[in-house]
């Protein structure tokens, strides 16, 4: 059984575990745990303090890839298309074509619904598989950010967006932010799996920032969980190391050749 078709089977049997890396040693950790791993856009905030994933280039995006699908042994690795390199066919499909090719990944992740169908459509005739993204489009954002389906035609779109892209072909779709219900309708209504961030228990796996999940982003968000404080424990080594070099007591002899 192939990688996608394991995920597709997860559907209404067991939940899917997806988590971002940036770099081979993050990711050969958080392999033996998840599903997929995603290299989200998202780095333009965690690491290069971007105020938008809009400033993320396909260079960068590629750069860290290739360094993640070091430490991949079993997971499915899916790369984000970054802003502004998919404008129609023939960019998406060059661009894809080049993050593929050069990173070795496993799929592509896409932001939108309707429009951006007609590329979604021409992407996976073209054999690059696909994963959607609806609800909070972080790339199209302006302004504030704010969870999305209170309103009824904003639900509509939403829900209309996903079995659009079910039907154009994706294995599996990413939903941000969106009220608990509209996820929940969401995911019943789909026959392929849903990635929930910030859209409830419902969805049939979840995804969250490695980096929020281990306390080393300093974020306040309500969908996120720390599950750790990792910046104590880099600090702790960190302060140790600096006394020990100041008492003399690194390197010692068994850190001497």
């Amino acid at each position: 059984m192939n990688k996608f078709k394991r995920i597709i089977n997860k559907k209404n049997k067991s939940k899917i575990i997806c988590l971002t890396a940036y770099s081979k040693n993050i990711a050969s950790i958080i392999d033996n745990y998840c599903d997929i791993v995603l290299v989200g856009d998202s780095l333009g905030s965690v690491l290069y303090n971007y105020k938008s994933t809009r400033q993320v280039t396909l260079n960068i995006m590629i750069e860290h890839s290739k360094s993640v699908r070091q430490g991949i042994k079993k997971s499915l690795m899916v790369v984000d298309m970054p802003f502004d390199t998919y404008k129609n066919n023939r960019e998406a499909l060059a661009n894809a074509k080049k993050i593929m090719s050069k990173t070795k990944c496993d799929a592509v992740k896409l932001e939108g619904g309707k429009k951006i169908i007609s590329i979604v459509k021409h992407l996976i005739k073209n054999k690059i598989p696909v994963m959607g993204h609806i609800g909070l489009l972080p790339q199209s954002q302006k302004g504030k950010f704010r969870f999305k389906g209170k309103k009824l035609d904003e639900r509509d779109k939403i829900l209309n967006d996903a079995k659009l892209l079910e039907i154009a072909g994706v294995f599996s779709i990413v939903v941000e932010c969106i009220e608990t219900s509209l996820a929940k309708l969401i995911t019943n209504k789909l026959s392929i799996p849903t990635i929930g961030i910030g859209a409830s228990h419902y969805c049939d796996g979840q995804v969250l920032v490695l980096d929020d999940l281990i306390g080393l982003n300093p974020i306040n968000v309500r969908f996120v969980k720390k599950y750790s404080n990792i910046k104590k424990v880099i600090s702790k080594a960190v302060s140790k190391f600096a006394s020990d070099v100041k008492k003399n007591n690194f390197p010692s002899k068994k850190n001497s050749y």
